[in-house]
């Protein structure tokens, strides 16, 4: 787990602040438009943080910015500032908070053209495809005709703030130049820097991060010690079976160590994040 930052310290790009900003309606509502280059006429919050658990022995998600329109079309804003495996791990998990949103949507018997057009949207801090674009947009299409697409109403999007700048719209730029440390340039991102000082200056708000910071550090500690007990577990499993070898790199690697856990079934179920 990372180091729990300090209030003083946090910035657009921590997931806490991100999520009371986009409180702000009209940021909000401004940011979709200005991503999709579309107009939506009005926006509403069915929950902060929308989670979605089907089935009690599936994996739950939390949707941090989950927004609807007057249209019915259902939106899902994640930020994003990890990139561990994002080439492999990010797109699968975008693949599954779609389909976690649409068996949301979709009740016991109803006609699957009850199902809503989405998008999922992920803005990170780093390039997860490696191409050197700010704006990558995925949809559905015939690969012996790509003109032709299938229709089924989904989106996902992935924005980089490392990407290069050409041809994407003057706001998206200076936001994603914002989410890099540069000064808010534009008028929407210096609202959105100015939403971003309000709510740092909101003392329930300050409040409530220390409140869920101190939490955090209490699960860190006990998730250490249970990590610990995990490893053990995984060190008498492998020398039971022979592979003292797998040992040393288990303890050294630790996507091999999970693979491990995998394998001998000792990995805990966490929640998709």
């Amino acid at each position: 787990m990372a180091r729990i930052k300090a209030w003083e310290e946090l910035t657009i790009c921590d997931n806490f602040l991100f999520l009371r900003v986009m409180r702000n309606q009209r940021l909000c509502k401004r940011l979709l438009e200005k991503i999709l280059c579309i107009r939506i006429h009005r926006i509403s919050y069915p929950v902060t943080e929308k989670s979605i658990d089907v089935r009690y022995d599936s994996k739950s998600v939390r949707l941090d910015v989950f927004v609807e329109d007057d249209k019915g079309t259902l939106y899902d804003i994640e930020m994003q500032t990890t990139d561990n495996a994002s080439a492999d791990e990010l797109p699968k998990r975008s693949r599954y908070y779609q389909a976690m949103m649409d068996m949301d949507v979709l009740g016991k018997g109803e006609y699957y053209t009850r199902l809503r057009k989405s998008f999922v949207i992920f803005i990170c801090t780093f390039d997860p495809f490696g191409q050197g674009r700010s704006i990558y947009t995925f949809r559905e299409t015939c690969k012996e005709d790509p003109s032709l697409c299938m229709g089924d109403e989904t989106t996902k999007i992935f924005l980089n703030s490392q990407g290069s700048r050409e041809g994407i719209d003057p706001d998206i730029a200076a936001f994603l130049d914002y989410l890099n440390g540069e000064t808010a340039k534009g008028l929407f991102t210096q609202e959105l820097a100015n939403e971003v000082q309000k709510v740092r200056e909101h003392k329930e708000t300050r409040w409530e991060y220390m409140t869920l910071a101190m939490e955090l550090q209490r699960q860190k500690m006990e998730g250490h010690k249970e990590g610990e007990n995990l490893f053990a577990s995984l060190v008498s499993a492998l020398l039971a079976t022979g592979r003292m070898e797998d040992v040393e790199r288990a303890a050294k690697d630790e996507a091999y160590r999970r693979k491990l856990f995998e394998e001998f079934h000792l990995n805990r179920k966490d929640d998709v994040r």
